[in-house]
């Protein structure tokens, strides 16, 4: 479980040098890359997994942290609400011994392609098993981490590499090797700074210009970027480059945001569950 950590306050001297299915198939319509979301780049769409990892890179040394240990399962869960958004998976609908988000299987809706390797992959893999899985069953399996071998199958192999590769494609990241004492490894630096700062930019716009204090009024994938950003531990890449007050505010009200009961916040109009699935599986975790 990823935690949100307060910046501490510089001396004055130091300060200034560093600053439900039928309910949701009528409020969740699918993502067209092709349509502009609120702030985003006129040219470049970017899936939810994308952003994360983009979040997470560092940008010259074109690597994520070794010491983050979430980002893994945190692009999973981005896998599973990407889906969601583009019309794909739905949970099922709640009955009297199914309320809970996390006790609700995932459903596939349409299993048309999406054009992005690891969504098809992962919704060929959940249209495939019998009996159907939960969302916190799906993060765990698509990581990897399960003690049953015959479920080993649907690891997603690879995942951050395949992904730096689509960005790669996109003009934002390069690919370059680097020398670690014992061995190479691949990185991939950022080339476009720009659509990082703009990425940057919405996330802190959120929770600061454009804080509307209620997630139900919030942007729909700008929500599920923020408990994305959350649960990847990635978050405090966003708001690092604020000032002591502004950063203060924007990981209070961030807290906030994730600390909200996911089984309330799911059950409201309009709400897209499996945002708020994530979060619980996350929470839990």
């Amino acid at each position: 479980m990823t935690t949100l950590t307060h910046r501490t306050r510089r001396t004055e001297g130091g300060k200034n040098s560093e600053k439900k299915v039928e309910s949701e198939e009528d409020t969740n319509q699918e993502w067209n890359p092709d349509i502009e979301d609120p702030g985003d780049s006129k040219d470049i769409r970017l899936t939810l997994m994308e952003e994360v990892l983009l979040l997470g890179l560092k940008d010259k040394e074109g690597y994520t942290s070794f010491w983050n240990d979430c980002i893994s399962s945190g692009l999973r869960g981005g896998i599973l609400i990407e889906l969601a958004m583009r019309g794909r998976i739905c949970l099922e609908p709640p009955t009297m011994r199914k309320k809970r988000l996390l006790d609700r299987k995932v459903l596939v809706k349409s299993d048309n392609p999406t054009g992005d390797v690891l969504l098809d992959e992962t919704l060929k893999h959940i249209k495939a098993t019998e009996p159907t899985e939960t969302v916190q069953t799906w993060i765990e399996l698509l990581t990897g981490e399960t003690w049953n071998p015959f479920k080993l199958q649907y690891q997603l192999r690879n995942v951050r590499e395949r992904i730096a590769k689509n960005l790669v494609e996109k003009g934002i990241l390069t690919t370059e090797k680097q020398n670690f004492l014992l061995f190479d490894m691949t990185t991939h630096p950022v080339t476009n700074t720009t659509e990082k700062q703009r990425l940057v930019k919405k996330l802190q716009d959120s929770v600061l210009e454009r804080w509307v204090n209620d997630p139900q009024r919030m942007d729909k994938r700008t929500l599920a970027l923020l408990v994305l950003a959350h649960s990847s531990d990635v978050l405090e890449n966003v708001f690092s480059s604020l000032t002591d007050d502004k950063y203060d505010v924007a990981m209070n009200r961030a807290k906030d945001l994730v600390e909200l009961d996911p089984e309330v916040e799911g059950t409201k109009h309009s709400a897209t569950e499996m945002i708020w699935a994530v979060l619980a599986a996350f929470n839990k975790s």
